[in-house]
């Protein structure tokens, strides 16, 4: 889809033109906020913290509820009711979630005062762009309920997300 077709995609959703470079987090409607997700999946990812060192490494193992092809939740609205420690991003917890969010990520992006990549559908007016970038994991992920927990070390990604 062309920049304005975009444009005109994101004025039926009720979006403002260029809202990411135009507002802060702070001041997004629902909509925007919700828009920001490049759909990487990269935030439904399981983490693992070093308990002595805070670190936390990202592995290949996928919340339960992600879709591995679509890279979306398989159940968004109830999302925090049924996986156990779940986080929503939003304006109150903003600031310790972004800490271990990707560096790629839209939030983080903006949050810092930083342009959107060329991808990302905002940009972009594509979805697809960010599979087509290999920047979202689709195809590099397997299913929690595929790996048991003892074994999650066993896909900690060392390239950096």
């Amino acid at each position: 889809m062309s920049r304005g077709g975009q444009t005109k995609r994101a004025a039926r959703e009720g979006l403002r033109k260029d809202f990411w470079r135009r507002f802060p987090l702070e001041e997004l409607t629902r909509p925007e906020w919700e828009a920001l997700c490049d759909g990487c999946a990269k935030c439904c990812l399981i983490k693992l913290e070093d308990e002595d060192t805070g670190a936390v490494a990202y592995t290949r193992v996928a919340c339960r509820l992600l879709d591995l092809g679509t890279c979306r939740c398989g159940n968004y609205p109830l999302r925090r009711q049924l996986v156990r420690g779940c986080v929503v991003l939003d304006r109150d917890n903003l600031e310790t979630v972004l800490s271990w969010m990707p560096r790629t990520c839209a939030y983080r992006l903006v949050h810092e005062g930083r342009a959107l990549e060329p991808w990302h559908p905002l940009i972009s007016g594509d979805p697809e762009s960010v599979h087509r970038a290999g920047i979202s994991l689709r195809g590099r992920m397997v299913a929690e309920y595929e790996v048991p927990e003892e074994d999650w070390e066993d896909f900690v990604i060392e390239e950096e997300i």
